[in-house]
């Protein structure tokens, strides 16, 4: 199968979401952290932008924490004893449609939007399809392959309602220092994506 030519403002798309993706699933280690602080700028027309002040505030976060800290950061918010602060499970952002049959659930409407399109979980992966960064993941899929009709319909399905909901509980803790600019970064990004996935 030949492999889809991606303009380099989708190929820009689907490395931001693969990044979330990362950041979302597990806290950064010392290389990501280096990687993400000697970054450049985004380009010089956004650089005025909610988008490029967040990696602005990424890039100085990630410059100024080490890996341990943002692991205990990570671990209290996401994971926590009990009870996380913030969960990073989709589903929990996300009305339910009701139906006679519970098909309106969103975790069975996700996973039957995915069995549509061929996606499953991989094997050896224990969270959920719902995680956050699962949602990223596919997003960055549906962008390579360009599914166009398929971005909108998951964007403003799954990922929209609940990505902005959960940045908005991630800002609101009292826990947060380098996952704050990560949310608020993530914010910009979607709030842009809401008008490219209307414009394909």
């Amino acid at each position: 199968m030949t492999a889809e030519i991606l303009s380099p403002e989708d190929q820009a798309r689907a490395d931001l979401y693969g990044l979330l993706a990362r950041l979302f699933y597990e806290p950064p280690d010392a290389q990501l952290l280096r990687s993400l602080a000697s970054a450049g700028d985004l380009p010089a027309e956004e650089e005025t932008s909610a988008l490029a002040s967040g990696w602005r505030a990424i890039k100085h976060a990630a410059a100024q924490c080490d890996p341990e800290t943002v692991k205990e950061e990570f671990d209290s918010i996401f994971i926590g004893t009990g009870k996380a602060e913030v969960t990073p499970y989709a589903t929990a952002y996300l009305a339910r449609t009701e139906t006679s049959d519970g098909g309106g659930h969103p975790l069975v409407l996700l996973r039957t939007f995915l069995a549509a399109r061929g996606l499953a979980r991989k094997d050896g992966v224990h969270e959920p399809e719902d995680h956050i960064a699962g949602l990223c993941e596919v997003m960055r899929h549906l962008i390579g392959a360009n599914d166009a009709s398929g971005q909108r319909e998951f964007f403003e399905s799954f990922l929209a309602p609940s990505g902005h909901r959960l940045c908005d509980a991630i800002t609101a803790s009292q826990r947060v220092r380098f996952y704050a600019p990560v949310a608020r970064f993530a914010t910009a990004f979607l709030q842009l994506e809401e008008e490219v996935v209307k414009m394909d």
